[in-house]
């Protein structure tokens, strides 16, 4: 269905709830050349819930419960001079 942009604002809430209902694209002219279209709403699915939207993605691999024990630097001082504080700088006369 074609309309007249002048007559479109004149309408325009009873042509929207008219392609809404007969589904069908309703193009707005101007001096006779199309210049806009109104097209019904396409009904969107819902999004998928967000509790358990991953349920079977994941995968266990190796023993969780007996995990060989590393010893972390932090735990075995091992990089205790990067934390050691910088000594004074001295300017050159």
């Amino acid at each position: 269905m074609n309309i007249n942009a002048a007559e479109f604002k004149a309408k325009c809430l009873k042509l929207i709830d008219e392609v809404a209902t007969t589904h069908q694209p309703l193009v707005i002219t101007k001096r006779g050349k199309p210049v806009a279209q109104v097209v019904p709403a396409n009904a969107e699915t819902p999004p998928p819930a967000l509790f358990g939207y991953m349920q079977g993605t994941g995968q266990i691999v190796g023993d969780l419960i007996d995990m060989p024990k590393d010893n972390w630097s932090a735990e075995a001082g091992d990089e205790d001079d990067l934390y050691a504080p910088a000594p004074e700088r001295v300017d050159a006369p």
